[in-house]
C-alpha cells in the first residue's frame, strides 16, 4: 500500500470484498481482504488476505496480512455442526438458511479499540474485545479480552508485558489524540516522531482539538 496518497475517500483494492461495511477517512483495505458487517474508523488499515466479520474497529489500527477477526462459530451443540443445517439453501431447493443461527453469530461481536496493532496471521475469536493501544503478536490466537496497552502473544494469547506505566496509559487515554482533526495531527507530527511518550503527554496535556468527523 506504500506510495498511495490517502484521502477522505477510502483506498480499497479492487480484489477486496466489502459487505455492509463502513470505512472512515484515510483508511485502506488490501488485496483479497473480506470485510463483512464491519465498521472501521479513520486512518485504520488492513492489508492483504484478511477476513473480518461482525467487528467494530477504532481509529489508527494497523492490521497485518492474513489476519482473521471473528471467524464463524459452528453449532457444536447440535447433532451436527455441518453447513447444511444453517446454509440449507445451497443443498436443498426451496429450503431457507437458518436466520436464527446467523443472528446468534452476530451476537458475538468483536470490538477493537484505537491504535491497535494486529500482527501477521493473528486470529481474534468471536466476541473478544481488544483495548486501545494493544499489540497482538504475529500468529497469536486471542481467546480472551485484551486490556488497553497490553502486548499479548501465543496460542492462546497471553500477556507479555504492558507497553507503558499506568500513569502513561491513563495520560494517553485522557489525551485521546486519536480524536484530533487532520490538521492537528499534522502540526503534532514532529512531536509524535521525536518526543518520548512522557514528554509528549507533558506538552499536550489538556489539549482538546476538534474531532475528525469525516466518515464515509
Amino acid at each position: 500500500m506504500a506510495g498511495k496518497q490517502l484521502s477522505l475517500t477510502p483506498a480499497v483494492d479492487p480484489t477486496a470484498k466489502l459487505v455492509d461495511t463502513e470505512l472512515g477517512a484515510y483508511t485502506e483495505v488490501g488485496a483479497r481482504t473480506i470485510l463483512n458487517e464491519v465498521a472501521m474508523g479513520d486512518y485504520s488499515y488492513v492489508v492483504n488476505d484478511g477476513q473480518i466479520t461482525y467487528t467494530t474497529i477504532g481509529k489508527f489500527c494497523s492490521i497485518a496480512a492474513m489476519t482473521r477477526i471473528n471467524p464463524g462459530n459452528h453449532p457444536m451443540h447440535r447433532a451436527t455442526q455441518a453447513h447444511f443445517t444453517y446454509r440449507a439453501s445451497a443443498y436443498f431447493p426451496g429450503e431457507s438458511d437458518d436466520a436464527d443461527f446467523f443472528a446468534w453469530r452476530r451476537e458475538h461481536h468483536c470490538t477493537i479499540g484505537h491504535d491497535v496493532w494486529l500482527g501477521h496471521g493473528a486470529i481474534v475469536l468471536p466476541g473478544r474485545n481488544i483495548g486501545t493501544g494493544a499489540v497482538i503478536a504475529a500468529g497469536a490466537i486471542v481467546t480472551k479480552d485484551v486490556a488497553p496497552y497490553t502486548i499479548v502473544a501465543g496460542n492462546p494469547a497471553r500477556p507479555v508485558r504492558r507497553r507503558f506505566s499506568e500513569a502513561v496509559e491513563d495520560g494517553l487515554m485522557d489525551l485521546a489524540w486519536w480524536n484530533w482533526d487532520h490538521e492537528m495531527l499534522r502540526q503534532a507530527l514532529p512531536d509524535f516522531r521525536k518526543l518520548p511518550v512522557e514528554d509528549f503527554l507533558s506538552k499536550y496535556k489538556g489539549v482538546k482539538a476538534p474531532r475528525q468527523m469525516a466518515v464515509i
